[in-house]
């Protein structure tokens, strides 16, 4: 059995055509698309693509996801949110058609699968309890324990973050499949992860950065510029991102 699983696509299409050209030679069973799908340049376009797959696809909803539907309901987001973070998530919201709203609306929070050879795999955005929870490569045993203890699955994968890493806590194996859209890594790419009966693979699949960035900006929306000079052309580098993500996982 052949799981690949699509974090945090951030409505960046050209790195979701990028990683979906590579599938059509894996050909996997089952794809896990581990939310925060559409808050980014090309929402409509992305939920678009990943609806006419004929694939198999379970689906979870992110926070940002969340966000969106309420943004749509016109129900106020959180106080703290900034304004740029306000802007997108409404003009994201903006861009979707009421269906699809209601697709996003319906997501689970998490998913349980077993694959054959592993075991049963929790897929969940964040953590097993929150969409928003922030923990990383560096996080401590001991709040990691908090987080994950009273999980039965062995195996859990997250996104969130858009860092691939791996943790133990226990007898427990955590696997963050990174992002396909605003990866926090050393280089520009389409980070997601590959589950196999043999075990897992972290995947970064490349793609025309210059052609995403033309079409991105050529979508236009607020903050195209800065998305593809920060997540396309350029990515937030990884030691830089953890140190900003553990200041705000003490905040939360």
């Amino acid at each position: 059995m052949k799981v690949a699983a699509l974090y945090d696509i951030h409505g960046n299409l050209p790195a979701l055509n990028a990683v979906l050209n590579e599938l059509k030679k894996i050909q996997p069973d089952l794809i896990v698309v581990g939310g925060d799908i559409v808050s980014g340049p090309m929402p409509r376009q992305t939920l678009e693509r990943l609806i006419q797959l004929e694939y198999q696809i379970h689906y979870i909803r992110g926070n940002c996801d969340r966000e969106v539907v309420m943004a749509f309901d016109n129900i106020p987001l959180r106080s703290d949110m900034s304004a740029k973070g306000s802007e997108l998530t409404h003009w994201v919201a903006d861009q979707l058609t009421h269906s699809q709203r209601d697709f996003l609306s319906t997501l689970p929070e998490h998913i349980k699968i077993y694959i054959d050879g592993l075991g049963d795999f929790l897929f969940c955005h964040a953590t097993p309890s929150s969409d928003e929870e922030i923990f990383t490569p560096i996080t401590s045993q001991e709040r990691l324990r908090n987080l994950f203890n009273n999980i039965e699955s062995e195996i859990i994968v997250c996104g969130h973050t858009h860092i691939q890493f791996k943790k133990h806590v226990g007898s427990k194996h955590i696997l963050n499949a990174g992002s396909v859209g605003m990866p926090f890594a050393d280089s520009p790419g389409a980070d997601w992860l590959l589950i196999t009966s043999d075990g897992y693979e972290f995947k970064r699949t490349m793609y025309d950065t210059q052609a995403a960035s033309q079409l991105i900006r050529a979508n236009g929306g607020p903050q195209a510029d800065e998305f593809v000079e920060k997540n396309v052309l350029t990515v937030p580098p990884i030691n830089k991102s953890i140190e900003m993500l553990e200041l705000m996982a003490k905040n939360q």
